[in-house]
């Protein structure tokens, strides 16, 4: 598993006043995949399983979500899951495309999903990777702790956050340590490769590019993931999560039974990154699935 590979070309584009990046590999000609990759990522995640869809015949195009890796952070924080969703709809356009599949991993999952029950005569097939969203159990408790209370701690979080200077480290390679640190799972490859996309300079040191602020969702974020949404999806969906992942199990909770067409994927020994942590057997799924396309 390898990123040396040819180097996407890099585009801009405008939604709700923010300059936004995107990556693209292939012939334009080519069906169009779009990975949308999740909170505190960035687009070059995507690039082993890019050079895979490539390899397939694909055209892949994958963005940086605002707040994240070459992306213009929001002056205002405004991180809320229906402006990505805008920013995607409008990304979508620029691209000129009718029909496409979409690919989109945690966050960028559930915006996938609620731009797919919104528009669903453009997306072909749609997979979300551990990408459901609060499950049942989370909007109940939610709803036990009163919505004047959350929104207490969501703005003394904000205002904490906005209060504390960014994290300064002295070279790349620290960056590296820190991540790895966090991600066990991943190989000091892996590391290597996204650390090195996740930081940029900032005087004497480096900085993580993504907005520390996308970490605090508002109160009212995330309730239009309402059954609605998953009952609007109208292509063929694969669901895909690792045996280890620590978010509540759509597949039990009822959520993917919600989807007219949805196909549940386990990959053993894999937590919130199946398509890092078990890259082979992640392609296996992925890949037939794109490709069964009308």
């Amino acid at each position: 598993m390898t990123a040396t590979f040819p180097e996407p070309s890099r585009h801009r584009f405008a939604s709700q006043g923010l300059d936004l990046s995107y990556v693209e590999w292939g012939d334009p000609a080519a069906p169009l995949v779009i990975l949308v990759h999740g909170s505190r990522d960035h687009a070059r995640s995507w690039d082993w399983t890019a050079r895979a869809l490539l390899a397939e015949g694909w055209r892949v195009v994958a963005p940086d979500l605002r707040g994240h890796g070459d992306s213009q952070w929001s002056p205002d924080s405004a991180y809320v899951t229906s402006y990505q969703v805008q920013d995607l709809a409008e990304l979508i356009d620029t691209l000129g495309v009718p029909r496409f599949s979409l690919v989109g991993h945690s966050f960028g999952g559930t915006v996938c999903a609620r731009y797919s029950a919104m528009f669903p005569e453009r997306v072909e097939r749609l997979v979300i990777v551990d990408g459901f969203g609060p499950a049942p159990a989370v909007f109940a408790m939610w709803n036990k702790e009163g919505s004047v209370a959350r929104s207490r701690q969501w703005l003394e979080a904000r205002r904490k956050a906005l209060a504390r200077p960014p994290q300064v480290f002295a070279s790349v390679e620290d960056a590296c340590v820190q991540m790895q640190a966090a991600n066990p799972d991943l190989s000091a490859e892996q590391v290597a490769h996204l650390g090195f996309h996740a930081v940029r300079r900032q005087g004497d040191g480096w900085v993580w590019k993504s907005d520390p602020q996308m970490r605090h969702f508002p109160p009212e974020d995330h309730y239009a993931e309402t059954d609605d949404v998953w009952k609007s999806i109208a292509c063929p969906t694969l669901a895909i999560r690792g045996s280890r992942g620590f978010l509540p199990d759509p597949f039990i909770d009822g959520r993917c039974d919600l989807v007219r067409d949805c196909r549940m994927v386990t990959i053993e020994d894999a937590g919130h990154w199946p398509h890092h942590e078990q890259f082979e057997a992640f392609l296996a799924e992925l890949i037939p699935f794109l490709n069964a396309r009308e």
